[in-house]
């Protein structure tokens, strides 16, 4: 009647097994099979399992978790705890109970094995239960019901619903296995899960069974390993008074102990590291393990899962070429338990330089010095490769590919890392390198200084001449002296000349209106990849003049400038785009308040529900209008801004109009934004006559000259980025022009869902008639879910390899572009599996999306600098740096996503990072800040023009802080004091 097997030797399960054995089953399954020394067992599927729930009345507890609410706990806890009664008094069924009872065979571990368990992404560790020594047949029955019950914990259901994980898609297996009598266990990451080293294997040790080290019970011994030498870098001895024994007639006793000295002698320890290399070779990615020696001295391996919280190592290599990226889509069995590339895992090792070329690499966020802090999509991470190969040629290095991007670009976990090992060990990089930072992101320039000591990464390149050669040329051929110079003296006309740019900017993006999609993926190539990169030089000379000034400034001042000073001076800086916007904005909300039926309908209705009405043209008049004024300038700006793949306020103005009902909150005249922008400048102005007052004579003067040139020119830093943003937001138009054609031949959900595909991807889809693959032949078989993938298939394209070349001419062009297809014909296999590489990618970026920590700097073995330098805060205080001057003390209100946020009047900001989509809160807040950013960073100008005090690179600001808490922000000292 049954065809799905009860129970599953180990001997007999592979990694495509998941969704019947379970995480924990399937890769102590992949061990065995690769001759490892795990303990014989076997696997009590998870067809047993749905075969006894599936009459228990599950249904109506799995409805109420469905729609229960994000963050509720008591109802989740007790529907937890009816589950577990549900499924404890379900009637197991003769052939089931009897398979299990004939698998127990002397004392053996009973342990859960779920399918979403021991996964790259969740390793659900002691979420579910463990029964160990169990001691005959009916123990062993009662322990797999008890297992079975175990998936419906309290714990485990709150990290389910954590995770994004469907109750209903979990099933849960059991592993039988025979029991370890352990003298000494415990467990072994193959990686440092602290600082994120690869080859580091990191041992904990205790006497007796694993389960005291893994439940946290006793104090272990504690080893590091270097695993490519066997050398013990490091020693540090637990107490170990308690240890967990078998008992005789079964279960387990905990006992005092006293030992003195290592419970593991060297060999043993080098012998667990040299294990520990086999595993994580074997899975390709590094291991979190557990393991024990007998009494006979054998060692063996009782557990294998991935280390979930280690970030992966930047790659240059870009994805595969459509062809073979979508062969492999469709097998999520195997691809659970080999991991993804740009994900999890790290596909062909990671050895002492991370697999890179020429030693030990320095990865550098760009996402993070950005403030985003979302996955990119692929398409905005493919637009990305395009303007860095730009750059690249700009600086006279061209690369073979464009698509590649430049060698310096790298990707990891969705976020973009810039390679800067060359410009570290150059004597111009690393002076020039961390300056920069210290005005756009001072964390970072911090742990790049912290590593100047590190020999590998000394310096090479100690002449200044191939640096000013490119800086010289590159300022000849964009006439920036001549520019600056007729900024500083005419500061009007570089304005009115930059106006005249953003015009003809806007109306020279877009395609012609008759070109096809083909045509179209051309001309987006074409933008990005050439021609948006090479308009920033012709905008900087203006503000880079202005902050020669201020720095002109600063030197001839000297001492006679308190801290501070020179910041007030760019207070209410005018020709600030990101200003402008949000004074736009505010402005627009003082018209709605003028009307009171607009403006009860904005306070009272949720803004999707009226980001909806605008849509449908049914708001008030004074609403409509002002929101499309307002987005006819502004609308290609959002969150997040930098990714292409993010929609544009223009076509979703839900967070504009949530900041519109927050501004209508504000009473106080005195507060209005732009009563503190007017303010602010006029601070300013007093600030220039009493600095230049101070410094008196010929100096003076020069100082009042300078001054007033910063104010004038500092605001337009803000237009090369606004100029970007207006290209992308163009580019992304034609994409969705051209996903739309996709959607129509059926593969795409939705002209969106383009986003998630890269640029060689949509191009091959593009050029593919159905029935063919990209190079002209015929379509291979569309893949089973249930094929095993190895690991080979999900390695990215080695660095530098271009995608198969595409036979010239254009597909015939149909509406939105594309190769139309007959009635009848079905699109080749690998072409109609786009939605589901998408729909996985989707699932990618989701949960990439819940990761809360990402580094500032990354190593090439893995190791994050700052998380081995970091040092405990001085007590009472957070430290960071000042941004702008002021102090003030307010309750804190802790935004980790601004879209939809509310902040009341006066209340301090606490956040992770800004763009400029979060700015409008700035309006209301009280002070800033933030745990990224320098003193030049775009939140930290914003916070000086708007005059509120702000602390820049406070680490982990919004885990120290709370909202509701009443804190001191002091912008001058860089300091918050939290107590």
């Amino acid at each position: 009647m049954y065809d799905t097997p009860l129970i599953l030797k180990f001997d007999d399960i592979d990694a495509g097994m998941l969704p019947l054995v379970g995480g924990k089953a399937a890769n102590l399954g992949v061990l065995t099979t690769a001759g490892l020394p795990v303990p014989p067992g076997l696997c009590v599927t998870t067809e047993a399992y749905r075969r006894v729930t599936e009459q228990a009345g599950l249904e109506e507890v799995l409805d109420a978790l469905a729609v229960t609410a994000a963050g509720e706990t008591r109802a989740p806890h007790e529907l937890a705890g009816r589950a577990r009664e549900l499924v404890l008094s379900a009637p197991v069924p003769a052939d089931i109970a009897d398979a299990v009872r004939r698998s127990a065979h002397g004392p053996v571990a009973v342990r859960s094995s779920a399918t979403a368990e021991d996964l790259p992404h969740a390793s659900f560790a002691g979420q579910q239960d463990t029964y160990l020594n169990v001691i005959g047949a009916d123990a062993v029955l009662d322990a797999v019901r008890r297992c079975w019950a175990s998936l419906w914990s309290d714990r485990a259901v709150a990290y389910r619903a954590a995770n994004g994980i469907d109750h209903r898609a979990v099933l849960a297996a059991v592993v039988i296995q025979e029991m370890v009598q352990s003298e000494v266990a415990g467990v072994m990451f193959t990686a440092n899960p602290v600082t994120g080293r690869r080859r580091e294997a990191v041992i904990d040790a205790s006497p007796g069974l694993g389960e005291a080290v893994v439940s946290g019970a006793v104090n272990p011994d504690h080893f590091v390993v270097d695993t490519a030498t066997g050398r013990i870098t490091e020693r540090r001895l637990g107490d170990k008074r308690l240890a967990v024994r078998s008992l005789p007639g079964g279960g387990v006793e905990h006992i005092e102990t006293g030992m003195e000295g290592a419970c593991v002698t060297d060999a043993q320890i080098r012998a667990l590291a040299e294990l520990g290399g086999r595993v994580e070779d074997h899975y390709g990615s590094p291991q979190d393990t557990e393991w024990a020696v007998d009494a006979d001295g054998a060692l063996w391996l009782t557990q294998s899962r991935p280390i979930t919280t280690l970030f992966p190592i930047p790659r240059h290599a870009r994805p595969a070429g459509a062809a073979s990226a979508v062969a492999g889509a469709g097998r999520r069995t195997d691809r659970a338990v080999h991991l993804r590339p740009g994900g999890h895992g790290e596909p062909g090792g990671s050895g002492p330089a991370g697999g890179e070329p020429g030693g030990a690499r320095i990865y550098f966020s760009f996402s993070v010095a950005q403030g985003i802090y979302p996955p990119i999509t692929p398409m905005g991470m493919s637009a990305f490769r395009l303007l860095s190969s730009s750059a690249a040629a700009l600086l006279g290095a061209p690369v073979a590919d464009r698509l590649d991007g430049a060698p310096q670009f790298a990707e990891a976990a969705g976020r973009m890392f810039i390679d800067v090992t060359g410009m570290m060990r150059s004597r111009v990089g690393r002076v020039g390198l961390p300056r920069v930072l210290d005005v756009m992101e001072a964390r970072s320039a911090t742990v790049l200084r912290g590593l100047f000591d590190d020999p590998r990464f000394s310096v090479t390149q100690r002449s200044v001449r191939p640096a000013l050669r490119r800086l010289v040329k590159n300022a000849i051929r964009f006439r920036i002296p001549a520019r600056a110079a007729q900024a500083l003296l005419k500061p009007e006309k570089a304005h009115r000349r930059a106006e005249r740019l953003g015009v003809r900017l806007r109306t020279q993006l877009a395609a012609p209106a008759g070109a096809t999609a083909l045509e179209r993926l051309d001309h987006v190539e074409r933008i990005l990849g050439t021609r948006a990169v090479p308009l920033l030089p012709t905008v900087l000379p203006g503000p880079l003049a202005g902050f020669a000034m201020l720095g002109l400034a600063y030197r001839l001042l000297g001492d006679r400038a308190r801290p501070g000073e020179l910041q007030t001076v760019l207070r209410g800086l005018p020709h600030n785009v990101t200003t402008e916007m949000d004074l736009a904005l505010w402005h627009l909300a003082t018209r709605i308040r003028a009307d009171r039926e607009a403006a009860s309908l904005l306070l009272g209705t949720p803004a999707a529900e009226l980001a909806d009405r605008f849509g449908d043209g049914t708001l008030p008049g004074v609403v409509d209008r002002g929101l499309k004024e307002f987005l006819a300038v502004y609308g290609v700006r959002a969150v997040a801004e930098i990714d292409l793949g993010v929609p544009r306020w223009s076509e979703d103005p839900t967070h504009v109009i949530g900041v519109l009902a927050n501004y209508l909150r504000l009473e106080d005249p005195a507060l209005s934004p732009d009563a503190l922008f007017a303010r602010g400048a006029a601070e300013a102005v007093l600030m220039i006559k009493s600095l230049s007052a101070r410094a008196g004579g010929v100096r003076g003067r020069i100082v009042r000259f300078a001054l007033s040139r910063a104010r004038a020119l500092a605001g337009v830093r803000e237009l090369p980025k606004f100029f970007m943003v207006t290209i992308l937001a163009a580019m992304r138009a034609e994409l969705v022009t051209i996903g739309t054609g996709l959607t129509t031949r059926g593969l795409l959900d939705s002209s969106q869902d383009i986003f998630f595909l890269t640029m060689e991807e949509v191009r091959t889809a593009l050029t593919t008639a159905p029935g063919k693959t990209a190079l002209g032949e015929s379509a291979p078989a569309a893949p089973e879910a249930s094929t095993p993938t190895s690991s080979s298939q999900s390695t990215p394209a080695a660095p530098g390899e271009s995608a198969p070349a595409v036979s010239g001419g254009s597909a015939p062009a149909i509406p939105g572009g594309g190769t139309p297809a007959a009635p009848g014909d079905a699109a080749p296999p690998y072409l109609a599996t786009l939605l589901v590489l998408v729909s996985e990618r989707r699932e990618d970026a989701a949960r990439e999306r819940r990761r809360r920590h990402l580094p500032r700097v990354l190593l090439s073995d893995g190791t994050e600098p700052e998380a081995v330098a970091t040092s405990a805060p001085v007590e009472g205080a957070l430290t960071g740096t000042p941004a702008s001057a002021g102090s003030v003390t307010g309750i804190a209100r802790v935004v980790l996503d601004p879209v939809g946020a509310h902040l009341e009047p006066g209340e301090i900001l606490i956040c992770p990072s800004t763009d400029p989509g979060w700015t409008p809160l700035f309006l209301t807040a009280g002070g800033l800040v933030m745990e990224m950013g320098g003193a030049n960073s775009h939140g930290a100008v914003v916070a000086r023009e708007y005059g509120i005090p702000a602390v820049v690179g406070v680490a982990r600001a919004t885990e120290h802080i709370v909202t509701g808490q009443r804190i001191t922000l002091d912008g001058t000292s860089g300091m918050v004091i939290t107590a």
